[in-house]
């Protein structure tokens, strides 16, 4: 991944350090879900949930 897509995931906060985008539930922690207008969906899986 690129620099700027990694910072793109985390943000900085004091100390610590903040996911900025959920993680996948069925693939688990370290897969994000790609965020779209209307949906979430995961690039490894096909996992997809709407947004309301």
């Amino acid at each position: 991944m690129a620099k700027d897509v990694i910072s793109g995931l985390y943000e900085i906060k004091g100390e610590k350090i903040v996911r900025r985008r959920k993680f996948c539930p069925r693939c688990g922690e370290g897969v994000f879900l790609a965020e779209h207008r209307d949906r979430r969906t995961c690039g490894k899986c096909g996992y997809t949930e709407f947004k309301k």
